[in-house]
């Protein structure tokens, strides 16, 4: 009963967290698609002013640790005149770190489009970027899906390392909540149920995408 009545009364406070937790977690997503695509077809073009720096970023991003990243977003940055506030900083961090593996993603799916489809495209009159956004990218992204939505998933359980900078989020607000209760283990315990419960939902969402993005495919 006591057990009960301390889930009773911290589940508003941690659900509102998880709230918070989606909305940046979606955010996140929006600005790491804003980043990733044009960081694929940077690293797809055969130029190398543009194609370099698309690597270096991917290749930073992917290579540092992604509570580094907020540590030098939020608290590096001023040194320098950047300030942010946490949950700017939140939102950057994990859009930058989502933009690289998002971009790789995008890419590999880009890649696993057959060379004949952009060479019919071309002999129709078609340019680079009408191939692209008409005829290739609907293909690429029912081969994405499944990774990009890997990366969401995994975008709502990095928001908690943005608790470090005091950003509002479920792992913010349960450790609130455990430093008025005392009762670390089955607050953490719930807060990891909450974790994944959403997890759960994203997942049957993704699952749901892909029937109807493969049901479009075969139906054409």
């Amino acid at each position: 009963m006591d057990l009960f009545n301390l889930l009773r009364d911290a589940a508003p406070v941690m659900l509102t967290g998880a709230g918070y937790t989606l909305v940046f977690a979606i955010a996140s997503m929006v600005g790491g698609l804003a980043l990733g695509f044009p960081a694929a077809v940077m690293r797809m073009s055969p130029y190398a002013l543009l194609r370099w720096p698309a690597t270096l970023y991917v290749s930073v991003m992917r290579g540092t640790p992604l509570l580094v990243q907020i540590f030098v977003i939020y608290y590096g940055l001023p040194s320098i005149g950047i300030e942010f506030t946490p949950v700017t900083a939140g939102v950057l961090a994990l859009s930058l770190n989502a933009g690289a593996y998002l971009s790789e993603s995008l890419r590999g799916a880009i890649d696993s489009i057959g060379v004949g489809q952009w060479r019919a495209s071309f002999s129709l009159g078609l340019g680079y970027w009408q191939t692209l956004g008409h005829i290739v990218l609907p293909q690429a992204l029912r081969v994405a899906v499944p990774s990009m939505s890997n990366t969401l998933i995994s975008l709502i359980k990095d928001t908690s390392l943005v608790s470090v900078i005091t950003m509002t989020e479920l792992m913010l607000t349960t450790k609130e909540v455990i430093a008025t209760t005392f009762r670390p283990l089955p607050l953490y315990i719930a807060a990891a149920a909450i974790y994944w419960c959403m997890s759960l939902a994203f997942e049957a969402v993704q699952r749901r995408a892909e029937r109807r993005l493969n049901r479009a495919h075969q139906s054409t």
